[in-house]
């Protein structure tokens, strides 16, 4: 699972949608609301994204090989109790409750938090799934080449960067 930045209003106005036209959170200002909710999910790609940054270079450091990217990553996102992967849904969700609760422009909750953690679970898995389809996607162009060398992961990378341009993701 990855959030990327062009799918942020999508899910904003998904979440707006779900909980708030369908009557689970009341909102004294939809846009200020949507400005919180927007801010939480880019916290989540900063902190994302310097977490990668940090991970490269604990890689550099260490001399290892790029494909240990992501347990060096994962290792230090428990560290931080920070969700990458499928533990991202619940890191986005719960940071959300927690702003919902402590938010000024949310004037009454009338759904259970778990009933809107669900709810917001499935809006964020429904919207961040695109990582897998691209997956798919760049493996089905690169079956010529084996995987887990170095020339697979070159052009994995750059067939990754074309497919996402295409699909006008970041």
């Amino acid at each position: 699972m990855r959030l990327y930045s062009s799918k942020i209003t999508t899910i904003v106005e998904a979440v707006n949608k779900t909980l708030v036209d369908a009557g689970d959170l009341e909102v004294s200002d939809r846009e200020e609301f949507k400005r919180d909710v927007e801010s939480i999910l880019k916290e989540y790609r900063r902190k994302d994204r310097e977490l990668t940054d940090r991970a490269k270079d604990e890689l550099e450091r260490k001399k290892l090989a790029y494909s240990d990217l992501f347990k060096v990553k994962r290792s230090m996102a428990e560290e931080q109790d920070f969700g990458i992967g499928e533990e991202a849904l619940n890191w986005i969700a719960n940071q959300l409750l927690e702003l919902f609760m402590q938010s000024k422009f949310v004037s009454e909750i009338y759904a259970d938090d778990s009933v809107i953690r669900k709810k917001l679970k499935e809006i964020l898995r429904r919207h961040m799934q695109a990582d897998e389809d691209l997956d798919r996607e760049v493996r089905r162009h690169l079956k010529h080449l084996t995987e887990n060398t170095s020339t697979f992961e070159i052009e994995y990378q750059k067939q990754l960067e074309l497919i996402k341009r295409k699909h006008g993701l970041d």
